[in-house]
């Protein structure tokens, strides 16, 4: 049976993704910051749920819910990898601090391999992309520490491994099949981890249920939409958009928190969303 083809727009599947993205973030807080659960069992139950959920809709499509790893499992390594290293490193970095290494080295990575494989950004795509950044840094400026290394090492290999993933699926024509498959691959990698930290495990019901909430619908789902998302971004482009997910983050902070609405932020998500905009003009005809 062939894959459905998607009705979305890239920019309307792209939106999602970065809503998806923003709703991670927050629900990684609620529960690692205020020690509802153990980074581990965080994890664990992240991609375990997030692997059911996505087997669930294969099985209600009449697909077959078991299907190879493309690529020897590389991605599904580089899955684990950055989920198993957000979850530690949110542990031991501010969250503001985090943020701009976590996205910082996605950039970097997605940029790189792009430049490496050909890809040639236009100029308005690099201003786009410099003014994205320098909107992020000033949006997280206020809380800028410096850093512990090992937290600080773990953010960035958990942001280079996020950007080859995306960039390992680029190419992928089924990717609810291609996403299932990772998901379902790197469960006993993150279960093998939960076994050799069970004494530091600990585990609340409502850290359960934020776990099961982020490798739901944000994670196993959001993967499969970045997914589908990525196959009109050029490299350069999908790593710009990106840099959108703090700025939701906080508008969500606001609304689901009452936190307070600031001129930084309002500020800082022009930069964002301006820099955004002209990385995607900043190239006449589509990838």
């Amino acid at each position: 049976m062939s894959p459905p083809k998607s009705t979305l727009t890239t920019p309307a599947l792209t939106v999602l993704t970065l809503i998806a993205f923003a709703a991670n973030s927050i629900l990684a807080r609620m529960a690692l910051e205020t020690a509802s659960i153990d980074a581990a069992s965080f994890m664990t139950l992240r991609l375990s749920s997030g692997a059911i959920i996505l087997t669930t809709i294969m099985a209600l499509c009449k697909r077959n819910p078991v299907v190879p790893i493309q690529g020897k499992g590389i991605a599904a390594v580089m899955l684990f990898i950055n989920f198993v290293t957000s979850a530690f490193s949110y542990l031991q970095l501010p969250v503001d601090t985090g943020a701009l290494i976590l996205f910082c080295s996605v950039q970097v990575t997605m940029i790189l391999i792009a430049l490496k494989q050909g890809e040639k950004p236009q100029l308005l795509e690099w201003i786009g992309l410099c003014l994205a950044l320098a909107g992020l840094i000033y949006l997280v400026s206020p809380g800028l520490t410096a850093p512990p290394l090992v937290g600080s090492c773990l953010m960035v290999i958990s942001g280079s491994t996020w950007g080859i993933y995306s960039l390992l699926g680029r190419s992928t024509k089924d990717p609810l099949s291609y996403t299932t498959a990772n998901f379902v691959h790197a469960v006993p990698l993150a279960v093998g981890v939960s076994l050799v930290s069970f004494s530091e495990a600990h585990i609340t019901p409502l850290g359960i249920i934020l776990a099961i909430l982020s490798g739901t619908l944000p994670s196993g789902v959001g993967c499969v939409i970045w997914y589908a998302a990525l196959r009109g971004l050029t490299a350069t482009r999908a790593a710009t958009v990106q840099l959108a997910a703090p700025v939701i983050a906080d508008i969500g902070g606001i609304i689901f928190f009452n936190e307070k609405s600031t001129w930084r932020l309002s500020l800082s998500s022009l930069l964002i969303l301006g820099g955004i905009g002209l990385a995607i003009k900043g190239r006449k005809n589509p990838p």
